[in-house]
């Protein structure tokens, strides 16, 4: 039987009726009816504003993550950017998670900007970087950063989640991605991503929730807007682009 960690979203109310957040078509969705995680990997989809970061950063929070990413343990803080709505939502706790992480590519550089400053501190044990390839992750790509955290850091066991991670990784290391996915859900392992790229939706077995301004709905990859625009300027670029262009 597959691993989950988290199994359901629910809203817990007490949220203020004037707060920007009631008006997200997620919230107003998870008011309705929560949100079950029924398999592995969920992956939620939707246009720019549908609040699907939102609604991932929330349930890292909620359960125990830092805001700007990493694992439990990270109390670092750039600039408090994170919305409220983790404290107006409840997680259904399966069973426990050995190990975790909050990976978004947005601010992986102030993950890595915080490793650097934990290992330059008197310590007597083995750096920190060790247990992320031995590099340090300014040293490299942003895509090279993003795959070395996934490939050495994630031991297993865990639950993951991960905000937009095709916007540090090239078409190809998407792929490289699902399979390192795909190893680690064989270790027990639970994904949660918001994401864009159609690549990515394809995860075998992976639930795709769609989210709009209609709500939640679970769909086939193949349904939703990201794979069917993409599929068509793939077909005909110079048609979508003509169509595209005559009207700007």
């Amino acid at each position: 039987m597959d691993r989950l960690y988290v199994n359901e979203i629910l809203y817990g109310g007490g949220l203020p009726e004037n707060s920007y957040l009631t008006k997200l078509p997620v919230l107003q969705a998870l008011k309705r009816e929560s949100l079950r995680l029924d398999r592995p990997v969920t992956i939620f989809v939707g246009e720019n504003g549908t609040g699907k970061s939102t609604l991932l950063e929330a349930v890292a929070l909620a359960y125990g993550f830092n805001a700007e990413g990493g694992t439990r343990n990270f109390r670092f803080s750039t600039k408090a950017t994170h919305s409220d709505l983790y404290r107006h939502i409840l997680l259904g706790k399966a069973a426990r998670a050995r190990d975790g992480f909050f990976l978004r590519a947005e601010s992986l550089y102030n993950v890595a900007t915080d490793i650097d400053r934990m290992d330059a501190e008197p310590s007597f044990g083995p750096p920190l970087i060790d247990s992320y390839g031995g590099v340090s992750l300014h040293e490299q790509s942003h895509g090279e950063s993003f795959l070395s955290i996934v490939h050495n850091r994630f031991h297993g066991n865990g639950l993951y989640i991960l905000d937009e991670p095709e916007a540090a990784l090239s078409p190809m290391r998407i792929l490289t991605l699902i399979a390192e996915i795909n190893a680690l859900v064989k270790k027990d392992s639970q994904f949660v991503i918001a994401t864009h790229s159609p690549i990515l939706m394809a995860i075998p077995d992976a639930r795709v929730y769609e989210l709009s301004d209609g709500g939640i709905r679970a769909v086939d990859y193949r349904e939703t807007e990201h794979f069917q625009v993409t599929r068509r300027f793939l077909n005909d670029p110079d048609r979508m682009l003509r169509l595209l262009l005559e009207g700007s």
